[in-house]
């Protein structure tokens, strides 16, 4: 089975199997942020619950 791509390129998954996803509203409209909120955009924040399990099965198919 395929790997869903467009779900490949928004998450990343770890070696222990965490799903990581980029903070939102980071790409424009920053001049009004502070530098704080900015570099805090930068990390990767853990998905959990649920959703990455219902992520995990998207990028992997069914098994």
């Amino acid at each position: 089975m395929k790997t869903r791509k467009s779900i490949l390129k928004r998450f990343k998954i770890t070696r222990k199997g965490k799903v990581l996803r980029r903070r939102t509203g980071q790409d424009h409209y920053r001049a009004k942020k502070s530098g704080k909120k900015v570099r805090q955009g930068r990390k990767l924040v853990e998905v959990s619950g649920w959703e990455a399990k219902k992520i995990k099965k998207l990028i992997y198919g069914q098994g």
